[in-house]
């Protein structure tokens, strides 16, 4: 799904994606949220500067009906605006002007990504018990004695795999590679955000993080649940 209020663009993505195959749905705004409740939408094209609401609003929606993979494209390249729909949910972000050739290939990359962690995930439905907490790989969720957290895709892979080897330093740009499948390329701010949100939602104290901790000019680990 397109979401973008530029018609020759919509008009030069959409043909692109259709000559790779893809079936294309465009729209511009709030239309977004009936498509994907109604349609099978695989992935989000979504434009940050919308009428209406932005995309970054959208973006925030769709988040509550969807865990495909979201991409922005727009001409807002500063790194706040990328931090800040990165922190919203988005699985990437291009800056216009861009190759439509560049931007198929990120939507291929970014649907191998999401199937191939879907497949993970459905392989392992054991939850993995450790430092207090139950993580759930078959509902993305992590359980407490008292609370259910719900996170996203990214979210929970790079928790599953810190949990999954505790103690472990994994420095930023391991993590991307790992979580992205893709070398950083100087792209570590990205991981941090992710890891900024995590905390947000698992730790009593985000400030003070007992679960993935940092150290220190070298990167995070997740704690054990003896050293909790």
């Amino acid at each position: 799904m397109i979401v973008e209020d530029d018609q020759e663009i919509s008009h030069i993505v959409s043909m692109y994606l259709t000559r790779h195959g893809f079936d294309v749905v465009a729209t511009e705004g709030w239309e977004a949220l009936d498509i994907i409740q109604e349609q099978d939408v695989h992935l989000i094209l979504l434009d940050i500067m919308l009428p209406g609401p932005d995309g970054f609003e959208l973006c925030q929606e769709l988040r509550k009906h969807t865990d495909v993979p979201i991409v922005f494209m727009s001409a807002k390249s500063e790194d706040s605006d990328k931090i800040l729909g990165l922190g919203l949910g988005a699985d990437d972000y291009v800056a216009k002007p861009f190759s439509p050739s560049e931007l198929v290939a990120r939507v291929k990359a970014q649907l191998r990504r999401y199937r191939g962690a879907n497949r993970s995930l459905a392989n392992r439905r054991a939850p993995l018990r450790l430092a207090g907490m139950e993580i759930d790989e078959e509902h993305f969720t992590v359980k407490f004695p008292h609370a259910t957290i719900e996170l996203s895709v990214k979210e929970f892979q790079i928790l599953s795999l810190m949990a999954q080897n505790p103690d472990r330093i994994y420095r930023p740009e391991e993590l991307f590679q790992c979580i992205w499948n893709t070398p950083c390329l100087g792209d570590a701010r990205t991981v941090m955000v992710h890891i900024s949100n995590l905390r947000k939602k698992i730790e009593p104290d985000p400030a003070k993080p007992k679960y993935i901790v940092t150290i220190r000019g070298v990167g995070y680990k997740f704690m054990t649940e003896s050293a909790v």
